[in-house]
This record gives structure tokens, C-alpha cells and sequence, in this order.
């Protein structure tokens, strides 16, 4: 276990259960401390300032997608830093050209993601 990164507070939104059960156990095997949402109305009402190292967050859920969800989580917590979860590229695109051609596009994971690729990609964000 990389003890860089033991204790990290990971906030996870997606509404697929199966896959919030996956990061969950994955990075809690390495340390990370874990907390899953599948609501994102949920999830920003739970939402701690100041607390989470990193927040990961799916782009494409009903109710609200992950960019909404982002721009309501830095009016609560501006300097949260955040990556996005997705699995169409074209959903992707469309959305960062639209409204969030600011972010770099290595806050974004393409899914299905690999466990180590995962990881990695945390480490690095976090240590930003």
C-alpha cells in the first residue's frame, strides 16, 4: 500500500451501483477512504467542504450530470478538485466544447477503466 495516498477522502458519484461498488472496493484496497453516491442530488447535499482529496464524478446520470454537479460542488468548495468519468466520447466532446472548454483534458477517465489505470490516474490528480 503506497502510504502517499493512505487516508486520501475520495468522493465518487455514478449511477451505476455496480461500478461505484467496484471503485469503492478497489480503492479502499489501497487505502483510499471511500464514499459512493449514485443520486447527485444526494451526493452534493452530503457534500463536505475541505474535505475530499478528490472528487470523481460521471458525466452522463439522470437528474443531474456530472457537470452540473460540478459547477454546484466549486460554488460550495472552490478549490475541490474533481475529474470526470465517461464512456462516450461523444458525450464528451459535446460538453467540453459547450460549456467546459476550460477543463484539461486529463481530468477526464474513459470507462470502463482498469483498476491500476485508476489508480495511477488518482495519484496523479491528487498530487497536483
Amino acid at each position: 500500500m503506497d502510504e502517499r495516498i493512505r487516508g486520501k477522502q475520495i468522493m465518487i458519484v455514478d449511477d451505476d451501483s455496480d461500478l461505484t461498488l467496484f471503485y469503492r472496493i478497489s480503492l479502499e484496497y489501497h487505502g483510499f477512504v471511500v464514499d459512493t453516491f449514485n443520486e447527485p442530488k444526494e451526493a452534493l447535499s452530503r457534500f463536505k467542504p475541505n474535505y475530499y482529496d478528490l472528487v470523481i464524478l460521471d458525466i452522463k446520470m439522470p437528474e443531474m450530470d456530472g457537470f452540473a454537479l460540478y459547477k454546484e460542488i466549486k460554488e460550495i468548495d472552490p478549490i475541490a478538485k474533481a475529474c470526470f468519468l465517461t464512456a462516450s466520447e461523444l458525450y464528451y466532446e459535446e460538453f467540453r466544447d459547450r460549456e467546459y472548454s476550460t477543463l484539461n483534458k486529463e481530468l477526464f477517465i474513459r470507462k470502463p477503466v482498469g483498476n491500476e489505470e485508476l489508480i495511477r490516474k488518482i495519484n496523479y490528480l491528487i498530487s497536483k
